[in-house]
Order: structure tokens, then sequence, then C-alpha cells
């Protein structure tokens, strides 16, 4: 076993080094152009949103109150009908790239810190590169590349988009598995 605390300096490169990776990843690669189509007739739905009053929020539609309403006849019809989505409304305003940023950075460190915790409930300080890299990359890519998994699952995301991310998430837990295996702990 080692000490979470003796693991600091991994924890915090490997996610200095998976916020860069990502950062490579979104801004200099066109893997991920493709994600989100934009609407027809963009200001006509945005014109009917801001119409109907719809804030900030997720919502679904067709949109049904109980389980009972979901199975009525009108429910059903209207499903038949479509469209059917979720839609997710922002705040008004350009993204906040700092605050989304800032937490990408938080959920790293998270990550790294179980990856951390896991990795050394296994394994003892002057472990093998080997041992450490493949436990540490179970626990990042479980934390990393299958986050969004269930988005396609539940809420209808495409899964090329979901494939790219799950691959996004494997470079990731690459990068953190290589960062721990390279600064774990000697044998004292």
């Amino acid at each position: 076993m080692t000490d979470l605390a003796s693991l600091w300096l991994p924890i915090l490169l490997s996610a200095v080094f998976v916020f860069v990776a990502s950062s490579v990843i979104h801004m200099a690669l066109p893997l991920h152009k493709s994600d989100y189509r934009r609407l027809p007739d963009d200001d006509g739905v945005r014109d009917a949103l801001r119409k109907a009053g719809v804030g900030p929020g997720q919502y679904m539609f067709p949109g049904c109150e109980s389980m009972k309403d979901l199975g009525s006849p009108e429910m059903q019809a209207k499903f038949a009908q479509g469209p059917v989505g979720v839609l997710v409304v922002r705040p008004n305003g350009m993204p906040a790239m700092g605050k989304s940023l800032g937490q990408w950075f938080v959920f790293c460190l998270v990550v790294a810190v179980f990856t951390a915790y896991l990795t050394g409930l296994a394994l003892g300080p002057g472990a093998h590169y080997g041992q450490v890299f493949r436990i540490a990359g179970t626990v990042a890519m479980l934390g990393y590349a299958f986050s969004s998994v269930t988005d396609s699952i539940w809420k209808g995301v495409s899964w090329g988009t979901t494939l790219k991310f799950v691959f996004d998430g494997t470079v990731y837990a690459l990068v953190t598995a290589g960062t721990f295996g390279w600064l774990w702990p000697a044998a004292a």
C-alpha cells in the first residue's frame, strides 16, 4: 500500500498533462468538429424558445409529468409524430470558457485522486512501472473514457460522438497511467 499523500506529484502533474492533452485534442485536431449540428431555421427555433419563456435547464420533449402520462394515447401520438429529443438550454451570453476550463481541471484532479487512491491500495512503493501503469490506467479509463456513454444510452447522443469521447478518455487514461508509472514512489 502507498500513502495517498506521497502521490501528490503524480496527482497534480497527471491533471496538468491531461488538461494539456485535452486542449490539443479539442483545439488543434478536427476530431470533434462534427459533434454538434446547426438547427434548421436556427433563428426561428431560438425565437420560439424565447417566446415560450424557456430558461436555462434540461428539457425532454415531448414532455410528460409521470409514467402514467407516458402510456397515454395522446403522449404516444406525440412521440410518434416527433420530433423527440433532449434540449439543454444554457444561460444567455457567451459561454464562460474560464469557468468551464476550471471545472474541467478540477474534474481532472478528482480523477487523479481516485486513481492515486486505488492504485495506492493495490501497490506499494517501489512497484514496477508496468504494474502501476496497468492499474492507474484502468482506474483513469473508468473516470475519463466511459463518463459519456450514458449520454448515448439515455439522451440520444450519437454513438459516433460518444466513441470520439471514449477515444479522448483513452488518451487521458494513458497520459495518467504514464505519469503515475513515471513518478511512482521508490521503495523505502
